[in-house]
């Protein structure tokens, strides 16, 4: 499908890319499948049968979990798609999509881990400063961060046009928020130094439903 369908080793041709090529493709795809094989799909079954639980004020993961996405991090797998001066390698999203499919397919609970941290060091590279840039995508493209989205209200559940929280800009260009989120996938562990926390909220005047939602700056580790 890649190949002959979707004709991706042409993407080789485009500066961006041009340090690629095929066999270079195929090498991520066999590593993708050797990192999945060997650490996510060990404990597939046993975290559905042992899930994280809190204990004595610190939510308990399966070591095995914390390995896998260790080793996907030192892979290169999360910071596949980045700018090389960021550590990435510049691989195309098709086939880096292609590469997390093993993920999904070996352990889709684990693997949810590291597709937060891809999706928030993504929007930060697109939307963050320089500063907020180096604070925390390069973090996150090693491996020590992790990060979640901020969605989930009491009252509007995962409804995503329905959230109320509010982010207020105050006189030091900054945002104060004000609102309730719960059950954010990922929003605790102790895997890594931080989790860093998007979230989405309104801003004053914004226009119901989902175009009036933005999202506040990263914040650190949960509870501090």
């Amino acid at each position: 499908m890649l190949y002959e369908w979707l004709n991706v080793d042409e993407l080789a041709r485009w500066p961006r890319y041009s340090e690629h090529s095929r066999e270079g493709f195929d090498e991520f795809l066999n590593v993708a499948r050797q990192v999945a094989e060997r650490y996510f799909a060990d404990h597939n079954s046993r975290a559905d049968r042992e899930p994280p639980r809190l204990e004595g004020g610190r939510v308990r993961i399966l070591p095995e979990v914390e390995s896998a996405l260790k080793a996907f991090a030192a892979a290169g797998l999360t910071s596949a798609t980045m700018d090389n001066a960021l550590g990435g390698v510049q691989l195309p999203q098709v086939i880096h999509r292609a590469c997390f499919a093993w993920m999904q397919g070996a352990n889709i609970s684990t693997a949810g881990y590291a597709l937060l941290s891809i999706a928030g060091a993504n929007l930060i590279l697109s939307q963050g400063s320089a500063d907020q840039i180096d604070r925390y995508v390069r973090p996150l493209a090693q491996g020590r961060f992790f990060a979640t989205m901020c969605l989930s209200e009491p009252q509007a559940g995962s409804s995503l046009g329905d959230v109320t929280t509010l982010a207020s800009p105050d006189a030091h260009g900054n945002y104060r928020i004000r609102g309730t989120k719960m059950w954010i996938s990922g929003g605790d562990h102790e895997m890594g130094e931080n989790i860093v926390h998007l979230v989405l909220a309104r801003t004053p005047g914004s226009p119901p439903g989902t175009k009036g939602l933005s999202l506040s700056d990263p914040a650190g580790r949960s509870g501090t």
